[in-house]
């Protein structure tokens, strides 16, 4: 495991080569300490490796083998929960509330964990990349309440999924959803959730091997980055009556 705690803040003009993530350990942590200025987080990105601790932990750097990914075409969602939400009036826009979203999934309980990742330093790190333009958010609102959303950091052609959360029935798989069918439209070939879940598992998320990630992350990496968040709009009944994934979908629900 390699300290990074002599490495200095970075401004997002900046970037350093970071060890190898081959040498992560079997839990997938390639180093520990270090900071979270914009730099420093880019540099992490562009070479497969993101930072993932507790409120009590020193800051840890991760690339683990397999990642776990999805290709925004493979995005599921069941029969079932399409009737539903084209029946719910959410709305889909981007980037209009990063600092909402953020914060409530910053409150989310997470079954078996304690206390939250999404730390204070954490939020103020993503939300200056959100300000220079590197990291994003997918909004759900009901009745223009912010219902649901995601956030995550884009370089390229790939985006880097944090967090999600739902205060209402499948809200954060409506933005899901959304943020696929809007990074599809734009060219986006994959989408890095980082380390399984079984839900982020049944809506179509995939482990594949670090080496192959690596590659890919290599080849979206050479695009310029995606515009546009800000003037997506979807409204639920619409996107779900038009729904036609690419890759077929023959499960009811």
């Amino acid at each position: 495991m390699y300290d990074f705690s002599s490495i200095e803040e970075l401004s997002h003009y900046y970037r350093i080569t970071l060890p190898d993530p081959g040498d992560a350990n079997p839990q997938g942590i390639l180093g520990v300490g270090g900071n979270l200025s914009p730099g420093l987080l880019l540099s992490a990105y562009e070479q497969g490796i993101f930072p993932w601790f507790s409120e009590s932990d020193p800051i840890l750097w991760w690339s683990p083998d397999p990642r776990c990914v999805f290709h925004p075409a493979d995005i599921h969602i069941s029969s079932r929960n399409r009737r539903m939400l084209k029946k719910s009036g959410y709305v889909l826009n981007m980037d209009r509330d990063f600092s909402g979203v953020i914060r409530h999934c910053a409150k989310v309980a997470r079954k078996d964990e304690d206390g939250t990742w999404i730390t204070p330093e954490m939020i103020a790190a993503y939300t200056e990349l959100h300000r220079l333009g590197y990291a994003h958010s997918a909004e759900v609102y009901a009745d223009g309440e912010l219902v649901g959303g995601l956030y995550g950091v884009s370089r390229g052609r790939i985006f880097c999924g944090e967090s999600m959360f739902s205060l209402e029935p499948n809200a954060s798989k409506f933005a899901l959803a959304g943020l696929a069918r809007f990074l599809h439209r734009s060219g986006c070939s994959i989408i890095d959730s980082q380390v399984e879940n079984p839900h982020i598992l049944s809506l179509g998320a995939r482990n594949i091997p670090r080496d192959q990630y690596l590659a890919e992350l290599s080849r979206a990496l050479k695009y310029p980055d995606i515009q546009g968040w800000g003037e997506v709009e979807y409204r639920a009944l619409n996107f779900f009556e038009s729904w036609k994934p690419l890759t077929g979908d023959s499960a009811s629900g």
